[in-house]
């Protein structure tokens, strides 16, 4: 993922709800949270809807705390005729702090869907 500043797709504070039973946040809040991130991105490529086929990687590095600023980035890595491949990063800021930590990394994959949930091709993209 580029390190140039860029705006999140998702940003949220996780809640005292949010937590495991060792206090901090609870992995599937967090992919959760991504896999809405990438989704929203890869809805924008398809221009429609998208559905999660697979996480064909994810890695935990830092834990999530209670009150953490929680950013997720994401980029589209790759467009097939019916998926989208998209890499997503979650950042964290402590409170009280103003450093970014890289916390998890992912890459999910999408279909474009119609309306009866069947697979569909991507819209052609111009090159920018």
């Amino acid at each position: 993922m580029s390190e140039s500043r860029r705006d999140p797709i998702v940003r949220t504070v996780p809640q005292p709800a949010d937590m495991n039973g060792n206090g901090d946040i609870f992995g599937g809040w967090v992919l959760s949270q991504m896999d809405i991130a990438g989704g929203s991105l890869a809805a924008r490529v398809a221009k429609g809807r998208v559905a999660t086929v697979a996480i064909t990687a994810m890695t935990f590095v830092e834990p999530i705390k209670v009150g953490d600023m929680v950013s997720i980035y994401g980029e589209v890595v790759k467009v097939g005729r019916t998926s989208i491949t998209i890499g997503l990063e979650t950042v964290v800021q402590r409170r009280h702090e103003e450093t970014d930590i890289r916390v998890t990394h992912g890459t999910f994959v999408f279909v474009a869907i119609d309306d009866e949930g069947k697979p569909r091709p991507v819209p052609h993209q111009e090159p920018a």
